[in-house]
């Protein structure tokens, strides 16, 4: 049994942190809204903390999976934040979708307090948080990666080292400019099968079997065909996820067109008040559009 602390508990971060407890781990917890970090003990065991220093405090490994750079930098390097009270030689796992520059920042910082630091961004959604099926990229040396790992595969399906910190998040950047282009297209093909007066049904049966094939094919199409957006991962999500993606390329001078277009249209999605919608509603958008 390993001293975990896990800070952060969304969506994602709850199931994740209850998997770590259910092999074993004596888990203590830390979020922004106490009575969620209760509610967890309560079905999880292990303690919850009053600070992320408090949380943090005496762990072998410490987790993160909070919303964004500025979320992440009040966590860890805040006041009452964990890089206060993290022991030497322990290690940091930041969840978290953000951006490479914070993870070299807070890499940087752990060095200079003999802690180790790994970026692991996460794919899957909450579906695979709550399976414990996750794709985890991950950041950093091999010998903490290979320390951290035991740990982190009790929430993930997949973990691959990347390369140096910061790596994992460009990776998971990847991730995401791939499903940007996947949504619109799986998106387009749907409104164009309806227009046409196709079986979708019938559409998707056949396609996904061939080149077309995705994961968005195989678990989106049916509640797109209904149009349900209410479950999966939010359009407000997505919008900052490609807010990261786009300023890196304007760094490393990546040619992403139809990303930036996307996220264009997930803008409108905001504007027809679907910001907690899936983001499989940019069908949602097209349809909008040809009523107009």
């Amino acid at each position: 049994m390993t001293q975990v602390a896990f800070i952060g508990l969304g969506v994602m971060g709850y199931p994740m942190a209850g998997h770590i407890a259910k092999a074993g781990h004596d888990v203590r917890v830390y979020n922004r809204t106490s009575a969620k970090a209760e509610q967890w003990t309560k079905e999880f065991g292990g303690t919850a903390a009053p600070t992320p220093a408090e949380a943090a405090k005496d762990c072998e490994f410490v987790f993160t999976c909070v919303g964004n750079d500025d979320d992440l930098r009040s966590v860890t390097v805040g006041e009452n934040g964990a890089f206060e009270t993290i022991a030497e030689g322990s290690v940091f796992i930041d969840n978290t979708t953000a951006s490479a520059a914070v993870a070299r920042d807070l890499a940087s910082e752990a060095a200079n307090r003999k802690f180790d630091f790994l970026d692991a961004p996460v794919s899957g959604g909450q579906a695979g948080a709550e399976n414990g099926v996750l794709t985890v990229m991950i950041g950093g040396d091999e010998a903490v990666y290979d320390r951290a790992k035991p740990v982190i595969d009790c929430y993930a399906r997949m973990t691959g080292l990347m390369g140096p910190v910061g790596s994992g998040q460009l990776t998971k950047m990847v991730n995401q400019i791939c499903i940007a282009g996947l949504v619109q297209g799986l998106s387009e093909g749907i409104h164009f099968a309806q227009n046409s007066g196709l079986n979708v049904e019938a559409v998707m049966n056949v396609i996904s079997k061939g080149a077309a094939q995705s994961w968005q094919m195989e678990n989106r199409w049916q509640t797109m065909d209904n149009g349900e957006y209410e479950h999966g991962f939010a359009v407000d999500w997505m919008r900052k996820d490609l807010s990261i993606v786009l300023e890196e390329a304007r760094s490393n001078r990546a040619n992403l067109p139809v990303t930036a277009l996307v996220d264009q249209f997930y803008s409108e999605v905001q504007n027809m008040g679907g910001n907690r919608w899936d983001t499989s509603s940019l069908l949602a958008r097209l349809k909008n559009a040809t009523k107009s």
